[in-house]
């Protein structure tokens, strides 16, 4: 075989471009969407693989099934996982499937841990879950240790106060009546406390829950906090 058209010295932007290739055909597949393996081996060879046969092209996506299986995907029906993969090429292949969000096999295990259970949860909700996740039926319950602040239940109630029953983020009331009748708001400390804020009215501010989340989670969080700052007189950047 000409050692050029097999599968000897593959780079690593061929190994991506086989990747991309078989999880495109993976995410048809999942979706129940019609497609043919030998045209996507064709534009493999009319693209990024000119130097491969397809032949070799068959087999690398054999290899990447057998590294999907081991991750614990049901590979794609037709790209049997080959038998001898390469510790070498297995490493390689797991290592652009992980660059890309494609999971390893630790993503799918249960966790105590708030932060680290949102992680693995949004990197699985980029993917085509085709069946419904059995779950746990009987949670089991750990001790955790975590810490926490002592702040002063008078700022809390004044920024609340304040606010009116009116979100100080997006200016909407907010979204329902506590079990005492008074408007749901969450205080927010505009400096977290983890960051060495300060406890003070001028660094909380009252938000929804959407409000608030959008604080800790978005991607514009940094804007949306500067837009804070802007729109209320008291606070004070610390």
């Amino acid at each position: 075989m000409d050692t050029q058209k097999g599968n000897a010295g593959w780079s690593d932007a061929e190994l991506e471009a086989s990747v991309d290739a078989y999880l495109k055909m993976l995410k048809l597949e999942q979706s129940g969407q019609a497609f043919k393996k030998p045209v996507e081996n064709r534009l493999l060879r009319e693209g990024p693989l000119s130097l491969r046969s397809a032949s070799s092209i068959e087999y690398r996506m054999q290899n990447i099934s057998a590294v999907i299986q081991l991750l614990g995907w049901q590979p794609i029906k037709g790209y049997v996982p080959a038998k001898n993969v390469g510790v070498g090429v297995s490493a390689r292949i797991r290592a652009v499937l992980e660059a890309k969000a494609v999971l390893d096999a630790e993503t799918y295990v249960a966790t105590a841990d708030e932060a680290e259970l949102e992680a693995r949860a949004a990197t699985l909700q980029k993917l085509a879950i085709t069946a419904e996740p059995q779950g746990i039926v009987n949670p089991q319950q750990v001790s955790t240790t975590s810490t926490s602040y002592v702040r002063a239940p008078q700022v809390r109630a004044w920024v609340r106060q304040k606010a009116k029953g009116i979100c100080e983020g997006c200016g909407e009331p907010a979204p329902f009546t506590g079990h005492d009748g008074t408007p749901f708001l969450e205080v927010h400390h505009v400096k977290f406390l983890a960051q060495d804020g300060s406890d003070r009215t001028s660094n909380a501010v009252a938000l929804c829950p959407n409000c608030h989340q959008r604080c800790h989670r978005s991607s514009d969080r940094h804007v949306f906090t500067a837009e804070l700052y802007l729109k209320i007189a008291r606070l004070r950047e610390e």
